[in-house]
């Protein structure tokens, strides 16, 4: 009986530590800033890997005070609708972008293989307007709602990652959208405004892949040209950019 009572007070004991340290640790925040919302699964400091910083961008048609870098972030006020480019053309390369919307309904993207034509054109017209390219959308969910509250459609578009061509050549991969233009995401993994998201872009041979927080979801073959510009995308809202990291590939 006593050796009975003995085990059981042990149990009892363990338990309450377990339970005790359960408690002690302090619960995730849903909009936490910090690198441990990411889930990030790419090496990207391995070899060849570099950051993009301010030098590694150029103005297009976005206006002076639309683009600005603070503690390594890059911050972005979504006015007016416009792009800022890399200094260099890209062909076959690999890249990781975080981002976070800070406003619901947030709009932006990266253009990939974006051409000199339609930079040049934009650049020379001075008024907003974004180029041609494949793009990888970075939307907020808030998006959706809006366009019902508008009474406006919504299959036509994603939340989570849709790959599409703007006036390029690209066939997109199932799940397409209604019209077959764009690549739906297999599985909806991006966080909403406020959460930092892990982009990590895979273009190659004129194939552009995306995996969306540690997940493939989307991307399109065939795609000409490919190669370009890449750009950053200013459309109406603010979002934030950081650890934009970028490996050329053979």
């Amino acid at each position: 009986m006593i050796h009975h009572t003995r085990i059981v007070t042990a149990v009892i004991l363990a338990t309450a530590a377990i339970i005790g340290f359960a408690q002690d640790k302090p619960a995730a925040s849903k909009t936490s800033n910090t690198a441990a919302t990411v889930r990030a699964f790419i090496d990207d400091e391995a070899p060849g890997w570099r950051s993009l910083t301010a030098a590694d961008f150029t103005k297009v048609n976005s206006a002076d005070d639309t683009w600005s870098w603070k503690d390594g972030v890059l911050h972005c006020s979504g006015q007016p609708v416009s792009v800022q480019r890399t200094t260099k053309e890209f062909g076959n390369f690999e890249m990781v972008v975080e981002w976070m919307h800070e406003k619901a309904a947030g709009n932006s993207g990266v253009f990939v293989w974006t051409t000199p034509a339609s930079i040049e054109k934009l650049t020379a017209a001075g008024k907003p307007g974004l180029p041609d390219g494949t793009e990888v959308q970075i939307l907020d969910h808030g998006f959706t709602d809006m366009m019902k509250a508008k009474g406006a459609k919504t299959d036509w578009f994603g939340t989570n990652g849709d790959v599409f061509p703007v006036r390029v050549k690209m066939t997109p991969f199932p799940p397409l959208s209604p019209d077959g233009s764009r690549s739906f995401p297999r599985k909806h993994l991006a966080h909403g405004h406020g959460e930092w998201n892990h982009y990590y872009i895979r273009a190659i041979n004129g194939e552009v892949r995306l995996w969306v927080n540690g997940e493939e979801v989307s991307g399109g073959t065939a795609i000409e040209p490919k190669k370009g510009f890449v750009c950053l995308e200013s459309e109406g809202s603010p979002i934030q950019f950081r650890k934009l990291r970028v490996r050329e590939l053979p």
